[in-house]
């Protein structure tokens, strides 16, 4: 009965972390449509607090929000820089005229998700490269014809061609690094406790 209940209890932990990030993203993509990004940083800070709150892994999930932003700020940095992309409310941005906070705080928060709604893609790679380069270009393509938060140049390939590799590489690694650094193993992921 207790596994039942163990296992009822990290699913439900998983999906709310997925809807409690796609509030983030809503509410990100939405205020910097407006040129404003104080909203994405404040989701993102109240969805870190309360993941953290409830988190046997903190110090995990905080490396691992520190290496996505990172990714974020060279991918996302980078396409801003290059001109393939132009974000809404792009300012401040780390570095000058790259990856505007809003985004960033988008990184934080998917790297939130990594240890428990993706903890499923943890040892398979392929699967993650999948996802990202699927997925990545469908939420910029949603977050430019929904909301107007982000703009691609034309022709737009070129820019969703970047998105989809840099994230077919970003979710494997952010995946690869937490099942490395889980060694404990009360922090093994959420999917391997339902398996049990």
């Amino acid at each position: 009965m207790s596994a039942a209940v163990g296992s009822h209890g990290v699913l439900a932990s998983s999906w709310t972390n997925l809807v409690g990030y796609q509030i983030v993203w809503f509410i990100a993509v939405a205020g910097a449509g407006r040129g404003r990004a104080w909203p994405a940083v404040v989701a993102m800070a109240v969805f870190a607090a309360w993941q953290l709150a409830v988190s046997r892994r903190r110090r995990l999930e905080l490396r691992l929000a520190a290496v996505a932003c990172g990714i974020g700020a060279v991918l996302d940095g980078g396409l801003a820089a290059s001109g393939v992309l132009h974000y809404a409310a792009a300012a401040p941005a780390l570095p000058a005229g790259g990856a505007p906070v809003w985004i960033l705080a988008l990184w934080i928060s998917f790297a939130l998700t990594v240890t428990r709604s993706l903890a499923w893609l943890q040892g398979r790679p392929l699967l993650g490269a999948l996802l990202g380069a699927a997925g990545a270009p469908m939420a910029y393509l949603g977050a430019a014809s929904g909301w107007n938060a982000v703009v691609l140049a034309q022709p737009a390939w070129p820019a969703l061609l970047c998105l989809a590799a840099g994230w077919a590489v970003a979710i494997p690694s952010l995946c690869g690094l937490a099942g490395r650094w889980s060694e404990d193993p009360a922090a093994r992921p959420a999917w391997r406790e339902c398996a049990r």
